[in-house]
């Protein structure tokens, strides 16, 4: 496969199969789209896979998305996967909880398809800007210890 045919994976996670089924339909042009509909499945999911982005539900039972966020947080070479969480209803506490874990950003549901296409995109160029700041700081240290070398 070529570089212009990849597509970009989401791992859509949440208890509600029309919640699910709309994501997937939404996404599913520009996207590679995985839905899975408990957290201990997107764990076990996330165990043998990373995904670009995770959409992850915040009520869900019995382990809600503040219990996967942190769990998935702690997990070696997937803590730095971007979230987005999706929540229905307005939560001040939680919404703080899950940006101390560091989402990329949330969207409240009942949502509509322009929004989660335009927040997905937002953290994706949030996450191309930090990489190519990562390797243009490695690329100054590099020229640095060659220059100290000399």
């Amino acid at each position: 496969m070529s570089n212009t045919n990849f597509k970009k994976r989401i791992l859509a996670v949440d208890d509600t199969a029309v919640v699910l089924t709309r994501i997937l339909y939404t996404l599913q042009d520009a996207y590679d789209v995985i839905t899975i509909n408990s957290g201990e499945r997107a764990l076990k999911y996330l165990k043998e896979n990373k995904p670009d982005l995770i959409l992850l539900d915040i009520r869900m039972s019995p382990m809600d998305g503040i219990e996967t966020l942190q769990s998935i947080r702690t997990m070696e070479g997937r803590e730095d996967i971007p979230v987005i969480m999706l929540t229905g209803v307005e939560d001040r506490d939680i919404v703080l909880k899950s940006a101390k874990l560091g989402i990329g950003d949330y969207i409240r549901k009942p949502f509509s398809s322009e929004e989660l296409i335009k927040r997905i995109r937002r953290v994706f160029d949030q996450e191309n800007q930090k990489q190519a700041e990562k390797e243009q700081k490695q690329a100054e240290e590099e020229r640095k210890q060659v220059k100290d070398d000399e």
